[in-house]
């Protein structure tokens, strides 16, 4: 099964109906056949970007409860990659979302994923090579 890595961007679409991402994020969700992977991080950005309405956050909730993403488990001792991510990427800046993705994508070696951050053209993995957005929004 193929894996994929979703940052919140395409989250947060999915669930504001009135994001202009919503109907292109929508189609890809319907259409993937794989498994989407996150942290913790990012659905905690999702649900705070979604504050507008708190039956929209419980709706995302009950979608990940029900497994519309695979939550990833990030040790306390795993932090120090993160951190060590974050200071090389300090210039972008890379935040904590985006560092546990591609700390996630190192570890499990996945090499695709969705974004509408323009910050993943930039973000290298440990091998040197760059992730592979299932959908380009820019």
């Amino acid at each position: 099964m193929q894996k994929t890595i979703i940052d919140s961007g395409p989250l947060i679409a999915l669930f504001d109906r009135s994001d202009k991402y919503h109907q292109r994020v929508l189609e890809f969700i319907k259409s993937y056949k794989g498994e989407l992977i996150t942290s913790w991080s990012v659905i905690t950005e999702v649900s705070h970007m979604l504050d507008f309405n708190l039956q929209v956050q419980i709706d995302f909730l009950k979608w990940c409860e029900i497994g519309g993403i695979k939550l990833y488990d990030i040790s306390q001792d795993e932090i120090v990659h993160i951190r060590v991510m974050m200071q090389k990427y300090i210039d972008v800046p890379m935040d904590l979302a985006d560092a546990t993705l591609m700390y996630i994508s190192n570890k499990e070696n996945i090499k695709n994923i969705v974004s509408i951050d323009s910050d993943f053209d930039i973000y290298r993995t440990l091998k040197k090579q760059s992730l592979n957005n299932l959908i380009k929004f820019i």
